[in-house]
């Protein structure tokens, strides 16, 4: 099964990005057809030899903005309530960015005849293949049955997650108790069914798919021969914190051990790898400053305007290796913000400026950071740097806080795009299992997945604070 850094990428989701390419291929073909009234004449328009760049311009237009749009993540998927809504601002959003396109490309656009005809048809196709996959229950595949061995805290919270989130298909039967003192008290619903003495049984009983490992202490409590007799069966036998990084892409503190991580595979960083990253960073960066160069000018007039110079805000942060380097933002608080000391941002915080709820909203006032990532300080894509007074409180606070400084920390990162602005001790905490997640699958397939995300985090102003 294919994957972005630990987290599979579900069947139904490639069926959904194949078929709505084929889809989109099948409209534009239809369009010329309607267009040009021959078929004859149809054939000879799609062997022009520039016609494999005019069905690519297209595909990439639809498939950037069905991405953007949520047409393949679950909270859409599976609500035909929302679905026409969001195909029709996707196909919309589309062929506006073509006729952009076109506007300096003339010569590889399709014509606006077809393009009139192409844009309904296309929307028909991909709303009717998304309700027939509806129908039949292809969006929804049989629920694989799962069974916890032990009930620790670990097991718990994952259990907890999967039944948040039903596109997951996972179905969990309940928990086997480790002394089996505790049968029938309910955990989570479900609850405990069993002893783990009675795994082999229980197994068979229920038709479970997938064993998950979750123990408070596995020293002599272990049902190794079971264990060993069923997965040579054909089910799976998996640890829950290898579970708990597949569902929500993130490295779980709790019960977590030096041991686990060094054996773990992962936290792999090549020098292939790294220069490769390096020059990703060096392209995105030069790329994003001059694309929003003009946009910068701006923002930096408005903060002069609204509460005078300094335009760039300069502070203190720690970076690879624990080493401290001077971080660029665009000024988004009032000059006395930390009079009282330094402290995290907060919901309606007084110290944010006007112009400074709105950069901060779509995250332009990180923009700046550019310029670090060009001298080789931070990376584009990375853990988000904390200051040093902070850093000192969390070390003490967060076991493995430190692994952060193995990588460069980032202008957006795994965290950012996964949960919210982390403002206080515990919620740095959970931000740290996402970087941990990053750290270990450290790729750049993971990196331009963020990349998207943060365009999508950026374009909606999630999460800014």
């Amino acid at each position: 099964m294919l994957k972005i850094g630990g987290q599979k990428i579900p069947v139904s989701t490639r069926v959904l990005v194949v078929g709505d390419a084929c889809l989109i291929v099948i409209g534009l073909c239809l369009a010329i057809l309607m267009r040009l009234h021959d078929l004859r004449s149809a054939l000879n328009y799609l062997r022009l030899p520039d016609m494999p760049l005019r069905f690519g311009m297209v595909l990439l237009a639809c498939g950037v903005s069905l991405y953007y749009n949520d047409l393949y993540g679950s909270r859409v998927v599976n609500r035909r309530s929302e679905l026409f809504i969001h195909l029709f601002q996707a196909v919309g959003t589309s062929w506006v960015t073509l006729a952009l396109l076109y506007y300096f490309a003339p010569d590889h656009s399709f014509g606006r005849g077809i393009a009139v005809l192409s844009a309904p048809t296309v929307l028909l196709l991909l709303l009717s293949w998304r309700l027939i996959l509806f129908e039949t229950d292809f969006l929804m595949p049989r629920q694989q049955r799962v069974l916890v061995v032990g009930t620790g805290s670990l097991g718990i919270s994952m259990v907890r997650e999967i039944l948040q989130r039903p596109e997951l298909h996972l179905k969990v039967v309940g928990f086997l108790d480790e002394k089996g003192e505790n049968i029938g008290k309910s955990l989570v619903n479900p609850g405990i069914i069993g002893a783990t003495s009675d795994l082999e049984e229980i197994t068979v009983r229920e038709k479970i798919d997938r064993i998950v490992l979750s123990l408070k202490e596995r020293r002599g409590q272990t049902p190794v021969r079971e264990l060993l007799h069923l997965k040579f069966s054909g089910i799976a036998v998996e640890d829950a914190h290898m579970l708990s990084e597949q569902i929500d892409g993130r490295i779980r503190l709790e019960y977590l051990s030096p041991s686990w991580m060094i054996l773990s595979e992962g936290f792999r960083k090549s020098a292939i790898l790294l220069a490769a990253k390096r020059m990703l960073d060096v392209l995105v960066s030069l790329a994003l400053f001059i694309l929003t160069l003009p946009i910068m000018l701006i923002v930096a007039f408005a903060i002069w305007l609204e509460s005078g110079s300094p335009v760039l805000f300069r502070q203190e942060r720690i970076g690879l290796g624990g080493k401290p380097f001077e971080i660029l933002k665009f000024r988004s608080m009032n000059h006395d913000a930390e009079e009282h000391g330094p402290k995290w941002a907060a919901d309606g915080d007084l110290r944010i400026t006007r112009v400074g709820r709105i950069i901060r909203k779509f995250r332009l006032d990180e923009l700046p950071q550019v310029a670090n990532v060009l001298r080789g300080e931070m990376s584009f894509v990375g853990p988000r740097p904390e200051r040093a007074i902070f850093c000192r409180m969390l070390e003490a606070e967060t076991p493995f806080y430190g692994l952060r400084y193995s990588v460069r920390p980032g202008i957006t990162g795994w965290a950012q795009v996964k949960y919210q602005y982390g403002a206080s001790i515990e919620e740095a905490k959970t931000k740290l299992e996402y970087d941990l997640f990053y750290i270990k699958y450290l790729s750049l397939t993971l990196d331009l997945a963020i990349l998207f995300e943060t365009a999508k985090v950026v374009l909606w102003g999630r999460g800014a604070k």
